[in-house]
């Protein structure tokens, strides 16, 4: 087997990096993947994306002997095939697209995955960057919180458009309208409140002050004369 493989580098006149290198062509749902010719007789396969192909895509791999892996970081459709290779103990490069295919001397009958197996294995391809562990776990949380973030700013704009199309001044009077106090003056709104000296009761003192006029009237709305603006947009 080593034999071949010191062969097949004679012919392409590069030194084999990694002898038991495979590669996956990841897609949404079959990956491609592929060995060494001298390790399978057929050195393609197709394989599902459910966890049982995944298993069966590893399980061919442990019977090829290959050690290490590469795949491109296609969408977020790796993420499953990588950590399972991962726990199985593999080697894994996650690697840029943009690396392989500007990588000169590739034949028109050579698939994606033979292609991203022989460049590995002459060591051609760099590795991105893959935190492990706990760090993964902590930047995925940081990442949720960072578009559950954005999703909420979003909806706020949609709440402050509702209300000024109700000419209801709330933001005039509450510093922010997601606080204690302006929720508070919305779900009462949304009860279907619509008398200010009532709805100014559910502020706060200190955001009320000694002006209880000069905070009623910013919540007298017109939405009796303008039924397109209502608190249902709330």
């Amino acid at each position: 087997m080593k034999r071949k493989a010191k062969s097949e580098a004679t012919r392409s006149g590069m030194a084999m990096i990694h002898q038991n290198a495979a590669a996956i062509d990841i897609g949404a749902t079959m990956h491609m993947a592929a060995v060494g010719a001298d390790r399978a007789s057929d050195p393609v396969r197709s394989f599902g994306t459910f966890t049982a192909d995944l298993n069966r895509l590893v399980d061919w791999f442990v019977e090829c002997g290959v050690k290490t892996v590469v795949m491109e970081s296609t969408s977020v459709y790796w993420i499953p095939i990588f950590e399972l290779l991962d726990e199985r103990g593999f080697e894994v490069f996650l690697v840029n697209a943009r690396d392989a295919k500007h990588v000169p001397g590739r034949k028109t009958d050579v698939s994606d995955a033979q292609w991203l197996q022989r460049l590995h294995s002459h060591g051609l391809l760099r590795a991105s960057f893959r935190p492990k562990g706990e760090i993964v776990e902590l930047r995925a949380y940081l990442r949720q919180r960072e578009r559950l973030l954005d999703t909420a700013a979003s909806h706020i704009q949609h709440m402050q458009k509702a209300m000024t199309e109700m000419n209801l001044q709330l933001h005039y009077v509450v510093s922010d309208i997601t606080g204690a106090t302006g929720l508070r003056i919305i779900r009462a709104i949304i009860a279907g409140e619509r008398d200010p000296a009532v709805l100014a009761r559910h502020a706060l003192p200190f955001e009320r002050g000694s002006d209880r006029e000069g905070f009623d009237r910013p919540l007298s709305d017109r939405t009796s004369v303008c039924p397109g603006a209502s608190a249902g947009a709330l």
